[in-house]
């Protein structure tokens, strides 16, 4: 079998994946009716400052959290980011990536990602059947709900064009405890295995690239009485150096412009547009735009990065606007050995 037909058969795959769960999405409009909700939220601040896409964007470790096939090409020996999203409500997000390209990638590219959700201190209380008790509940101390995710990725680039890539991970969250009809109290913990898919397409003129994913795909889960699934998500994107169609290039800089149309289970579909203009490889400055949206819009970044020796060490900041809410602040520190 050539190398064509593997790039066409495996698009053809990840196709036929997408297109039964389509036309189920299609047929029931479930809007927000998915748990574990933390998986959605955005965690690269590069990436988030350009309207939350780049599913067309080649990275490194982090794409992890957005299309694994885009650390095919990973250019390093190892590659190693972490970061922190200052969530709404209080909530912090802390998250890490590896990835590690061992003999020059010819075998492909592992990774290794972690997510950790801090909801902070809740009041705990339960229903008080003592008809003394004129309140109706008593307290029960504080508990703090958790979440987390741990994953193992791996792309593989077929030729300089076509990569593809996956992730398997496990998924947790705890949310306390419940009390039964019976007077027994029952954990509210669920861990569940949770897959994402991605490829990524160079096309070959100048530099437009073309990506696609499936993220969280899982079976349906339940902590008491109500199923719900996984925050399902479609993407697909293209990238392109716009400064590529211009006669006189400058070398030292470049302007970076994606589209992603994203189709999730449990809200609208929606448009995200990013721009990053870069110079001398050295300073970026983001954009992005998000459509339709009740709550945010444009979205604003910078980053920096240093080669010194044999390392490249980099910085990213993000910031989202949301209306009604707290702001969104979002950091990411990566380090590359070559």
């Amino acid at each position: 079998m050539d190398l064509k037909r593997i790039q066409v058969s495996c698009s053809v795959c990840l196709l036929l994946m997408m297109g039964p769960v389509f036309r189920m999405e299609a047929q029931r409009q479930k809007l927000a009716q998915t748990g574990m909700k933390f998986l959605s939220v955005s965690t690269d601040a590069r990436l988030s400052a350009l309207g939350e896409g780049g599913t067309a964007i080649e990275g490194k470790s982090m794409s992890l959290f957005y299309n694994p096939a885009s650390m095919a090409r990973l250019g390093s020996l190892a590659d190693v980011s972490i970061g922190q999203t200052n969530w709404i409500f209080d909530i912090n997000h802390t998250y890490a990536s590896l990835a590690v390209s061992p003999f020059g990638g010819e075998y492909g590219v592992l990774g290794f990602s972690i997510l950790r959700v801090n909801y902070g201190n809740f009041y705990g209380t339960q229903i008080d059947p003592n008809p003394a008790n004129t309140q109706g509940f008593i307290e029960t101390g504080i508990f703090q709900p958790t979440a987390f995710t741990i994953g193992f990725g791996y792309a593989y680039a077929f030729s300089d064009k076509f990569s593809v890539g996956g992730q398997a991970k496990f998924a947790s969250e705890s949310l306390g405890e419940s009390l039964m009809d019976d007077g027994t109290l029952l954990s509210n913990k669920i861990t569940v295995p949770a897959f994402d898919f991605g490829i990524l397409y160079k096309t070959g003129f100048r530099s437009l690239n073309f990506g696609m994913t499936i993220r969280n795909f899982a079976r349906e889960l339940q902590f008491q009485r109500e199923p719900f699934q996984l925050p399902l998500t479609f993407k697909i994107g293209v990238s392109m150096n716009v400064f590529d169609l211009l006669l006189d290039q400058s070398p030292d800089q470049s302007l970076l412009v994606l589209v992603d149309a994203e189709h999730p289970r449990d809200y609208p579909e929606q448009l995200r547009l990013g721009a990053e203009y870069k110079l001398f490889e050295i300073f970026a400055f983001r954009v992005g735009f998000v459509s339709p949206s009740d709550v945010q819009n444009f979205t604003f970044g910078f980053g920096a990065r240093q080669s010194m020796l044999s390392t490249d060490l980099g910085i990213d900041f993000s910031y989202t606007k949301y209306k009604y809410l707290k702001d969104i602040y979002r950091f990411t520190f990566q380090f590359s050995l070559q």
